[in-house]
């Protein structure tokens, strides 16, 4: 048996593109003489929907839309994820559904049993479970047809089981030949890996082939992969789709296993942040970008994965220094925008800062130099950047990294000043490291940025470590005490000075209000800032 495995970029609520999507995979899959054709999770809707399915004839226009493309197919069968409509008086009134489509009719349809509630997923704020599930019958075989999350709980790679049931027992016991799992899992560092372990397991384990097709494409924070996977009996990869771009992929039941190349993690996270740049500018209605070159590493490598996502000619780099900017970041920034080949401006900010001194000076008189006129700068290169996205009808791209985010080490209406936060889940060490990659082969970030000690020129020869300790010690405590949820006392335990410790859990702490208020950031790592992380903003404990 031949299957088509169709990773399609969708984008949430666009039912007419996203049916454009599924018809022209399953054209082309039909092509490829398969006898049947598979699509992501939520495949008609996107995902996820979120809110959407509360509004009034989502959920109606997304059946709709199933319909008519149940009309558009043959003798080669699709299989297609959208939300279904639960009939019943109780529970919720979506269902997350996967429908088998065959000689213009919905032949049968499967509900999703396990529903994460968990990260940056809350299913169970939307969804119904289904109580069961069966095998659906097709040209003599049974597939048991399963969403994401219910090929994620087997009890022989999961150690610690989020739920109670596994759904795919269930069906292999109701004499399933084949299980086909349609997907919108996004990716993060390492998870294509971990994914493909698991499937292998899973597959070993029950005897019967795995089909897995995965959604790709940015929507808002998420990214996701693609990877599609077909393994045999013997958990071994019959197929596999490539990461961040659409692809189908032909899996041949009867042919040998292939050897599938290793990737690089660096150029895998630099995929990711490239495809979802794209598609948070292209599905968001944005065609350019604004980012402000600073000379540091982190706007570098910010305008580097715009320009590969936008196209080099949409993109805009100004540079505002001040008279703390050294001639050195200045030249760096130049430097770059020339590898680039972007739009390079400068504009001072200089004399608006003597303005807002003296215009503040009668009420600061008596007043020493701190903190506040370091913001004022930041602020005013703000509105520098707004007024340019005004103008020119271009989306700011915030440049401050995940370790930054994480102790406050931002300026709030200033910095962070944007509408999409590209390295908000990137450390700052693993920045360094996504520049040497960049500039594998050749030049492309100046050296002297990477290799200068990182500064905010915000004051007389200011040092980040003025304020901070290595970002190689604080990213290591941001990984335990946020990622983890590691205690200061198990920290400190590992072998970590308490008082730096101490000052960092702090700083974390006290910063999520600014984290509240930041830009959209794309999803890279296990635990992000943002949707998938909730800590109050007033709240009193410490540990």
């Amino acid at each position: 048996m031949k299957i088509a495995l169709a990773q399609i970029n969708t984008t949430v609520g666009d039912f007419g593109g996203n049916r454009s999507l599924i018809e022209k995979a399953y054209l082309q899959g039909s092509g490829e003489g398969v006898e049947l054709v598979v699509t992501p999770e939520l495949a008609i809707t996107g995902y996820p929907p979120r809110d959407l399915l509360l509004k009034s004839g989502f959920i109606e226009a997304n059946l709709a839309a199933l319909e008519d493309l149940a009309g558009t197919v043959g003798e080669v069968g699709l299989v297609v994820g959208h939300v279904g409509l639960n009939e019943s008086h109780t529970g919720r009134r979506a269902t997350n559904a996967v429908s088998l489509l065959h000689q213009g009719k919905i032949v049968a349809t499967r509900t999703k049993t396990l529903l994460p509630t968990y990260d940056v997923f809350d299913e169970d704020r939307y969804f119904e479970p289904a109580n069961e599930n069966t095998p659906v019958e097709y040209n003599g075989r049974k597939l048991g047809l399963t969403i994401c999350e219910d090929v994620w709980n087997d009890e022989v790679f999961w150690k610690d089981r989020r739920y109670e049931g596994n759904p795919v027992d269930e069906l292999v016991e109701q004499g399933a030949d084949i299980i086909i799992n349609i997907s919108a899992s996004p990716w993060s560092l390492g998870k294509e890996r971990m994914r493909c372990e698991m499937l292998s397991s899973l597959a070993t384990k029950i005897k019967r082939p795995v089909i897995y097709c995965n959604a790709v494409g940015g929507n808002d924070e998420l990214v996701f992969d693609g990877g599609s996977l077909g393994l045999n009996i013997e958990g071994k990869v019959l197929g596999a789709g490539v990461h961040f771009s659409e692809d189908l992929v032909v899996i041949d039941l009867e042919k040998e296993p292939q050897d599938i190349p290793e990737s690089q993690p660096m150029g895998l996270l630099y995929d990711a942040l490239v495809l979802g740049v794209r598609d948070y500018l292209g599905k968001c209605g944005f065609k350019s970008a604004i980012i402000g070159l600073s000379g540091g590493i982190d706007s570098a490598v910010t305008a580097v994965i715009a320009a590969a996502a936008l196209g080099a000619e949409n993109v805009r780099g100004i540079s505002m220094p001040s008279q703390y900017s050294s001639q050195g970041s200045l030249d760096d920034s130049k430097a770059l925008a020339d590898n680039l080949g972007i739009q390079y401006d400068v504009i001072s900010i200089k004399e608006g800062f003597e303005m807002m001194n003296e215009s503040l000076e009668p009420i600061f008189k008596g007043k020493d130099e701190d903190v506040t006129e370091e913001n004022m700068q930041a602020r005013l290169r703000g509105l520098i950047m707004m007024a340019a996205s005004n103008k020119f009808g271009s989306l700011v791209l915030t440049t401050g990294n995940k370790s930054e985010l994480a102790v406050g080490y931002c300026t709030l209406y200033g910095d962070m000043c944007g509408g999409l936060a590209v390295l908000s889940d990137v450390p700052k060490t693993m920045v360094y490291d996504l520049a040497n990659w960049i500039n594998r082969e050749r030049e492309v970030i100046p050296w002297s940025t990477i290799e200068k000690p990182p500064s905010a020129e915000l004051r007389p020869d200011q040092k980040d470590e003025d304020s901070l300790p290595p970002y190689e010690i604080l990213d290591e405590i941001l990984e335990k005490y946020v990622v983890e949820c590691q205690s200061v006392d198990q920290i400190v335990a590992a072998g970590f000075d308490e008082q730096i410790v101490g000052q960092i859990a702090r700083l974390i702490d006290l910063n999520e209000y600014k984290r509240r208020q930041a830009a959209p950031g794309l999803k890279v790592t296990s635990k992000a800032f943002g949707v998938g992380r909730r800590i109050p903003v007033a709240q009193r404990y410490r540990g």
